[in-house]
């Protein structure tokens, strides 16, 4: 019986995996590979899940503690899916920790910095540190204006998102381009 008490609670998975879904249905539009010049490889699309996760983490930080225990859980389930991608990549047992440690320091520090400019309401600032992850190895890096105007109106959009939304899973991403 006491056992029970370490155990994760399972009411909310189904919660869980809707939001999750359409967050991750949000990341995959193909307007962001296609038009706003996010590449469409294994990191591209890293930095799009981050990216909608790190705005419903926003929007969540000022629910009520359901809410912030809903966005652990998808956060919580965001990193089992990136450990599971990990491994059908074919990285090794032994390597896999060293990854998912470097994977989760990138999404910390681009909260850090995403939250910075959204704070501060600075599109620039954003389409900088957008351009700055998303393509590091570009010497023409294409402008990330775009993705920063989106990103900056999702998050008015989900600041509109009831409580009641947040609860049933239901808070969506507006679609880009639109």
């Amino acid at each position: 019986m006491i056992f029970g008490l370490f155990r994760k609670k399972k009411q909310n998975q189904p919660i869980v995996d809707r939001q999750y879904a359409s967050l991750t249905s949000a990341a995959r539009d193909p307007f962001f590979y296609i038009d706003l010049g996010v590449p469409d490889t294994v990191m591209g699309r890293f930095e799009m899940l981050s990216i909608a996760m790190i705005l419903f983490f926003r929007r969540t930080a000022k629910s009520g503690v359901s809410g912030q225990e809903l966005a652990q859980e998808i956060v919580d389930a965001f990193f089992q899916d990136i450990d599971h991608s990990i491994r059908e990549l074919g990285i090794g047992d032994q390597g896999v920790p060293k990854r998912m440690k470097k994977l989760a320091g990138m999404f910390y520090g681009r909260l850090e910095s995403y939250a910075a400019a959204l704070d501060a309401g600075d599109r620039e600032a954003l389409s900088l540190a957008l351009a700055r992850n998303i393509r590091p190895e570009a010497a023409d890096t294409p402008s990330m204006d775009g993705l920063a105007a989106w990103m900056i109106r999702a998050e008015e959009l989900l600041a509109e998102v009831t409580e009641d939304e947040i609860a049933r899973g239901a808070a969506l991403l507006p679609p880009p381009g639109k």
